[in-house]
């Protein structure tokens, strides 16, 4: 059985981390990922990604510490560092949107996994958190660059400095999560907004994504020269043409991603 597992059904893929019993992430579970990602970016037929763990346990409960002495003993130690960051990278920039679902323990490189995806929504006995400084390190998959990107600096260095979880409602409230909902419906809310997502052009949704995340490195003038960009390019697609013509039909656009 593999530990990182894949379903699709229509236009919505599902990719299932499996790795008993706290789905940690060690290099079995990153190439897994890699794989999956990989796959589902060239499927044409998938337009939304739900990313989750098995069971209701953890979505993902860190690292697996029992790898960090070989990282100890490597040679050369960026090295390794650099292909988990390539593969969350990959996740993060999928041209697709990503949604995580956080059922349980999200801690350490769990926490940085979850927040490589557009959406996150926590059930409500979800843990989140960076505990590395527990362990006389601190976040290196990530975490110290994207998560004061969307909380603001001085909460993530609180997060990262106590090394303390927070609870799905805390993380709701300052941004960190989307939504949280009762322990066993993550997965329904996440296939509520799929279904609505997957309605829409994925040419005009990757392009939102691509306007977002790279224009919020930008100053505003060079930000918004990049939507004006992407803007022209998604007028040259066929997708604009069905939507204006079924607006003036009055009926539902049929897009082909194209």
């Amino acid at each position: 059985m593999s530990v990182v597992e894949i379903t699709k059904e229509g236009g919505i893929a599902t990719v299932t981390i499996n790795n008993p019993p706290l789905n940690v992430m060690n290099h079995q579970v990153t190439t897994g990922l890699q794989e999956a990602f990989q796959s589902l970016e060239e499927d044409s037929e998938t337009v939304v990604i739900i990313l989750t763990g098995a069971g209701q346990t953890a979505f993902m409960a860190g690292a697996d510490i029992k790898e960090f002495p070989q990282l100890m003993d490597h040679p050369n130690m960026k090295e390794p560092i650099m292909e988990t960051h390539a593969v969350l990278n990959q996740i993060d920039f999928c041209a697709k949107p990503t949604i995580a679902v956080l059922n349980g323990l999200t801690f350490g490189g769990g926490c940085e996994l979850a927040l490589t995806c557009d959406i996150r929504i926590a059930e409500a006995h979800a843990q989140i958190g960076l505990p590395e400084i527990k362990l006389g390190l601190f976040p290196g998959g990530g975490g110290t660059q994207r998560l004061p990107r969307l909380i603001g600096d001085a909460r993530a260095k609180e997060l990262m400095f106590t090394g303390e979880p927070i609870q799905a409602e805390t993380a709701e409230r300052i941004g960190l999560v989307n939504h949280v909902v009762p322990e066993g419906q993550g997965m329904e809310k996440a296939l509520v907004i799929a279904t609505k997502i997957k309605r829409y052009s994925l040419p005009a949704l990757s392009r939102i994504k691509r306007a977002v995340n790279e224009g919020l490195d930008l100053d505003i003038q060079a930000a918004i020269e990049l939507e004006a960009n992407l803007f022209s390019e998604v007028f040259q697609t066929e997708d604009i043409r069905e939507g204006v013509q079924a607006f003036i039909e009055k009926r539902k656009p049929l897009f082909k991603h194209k």
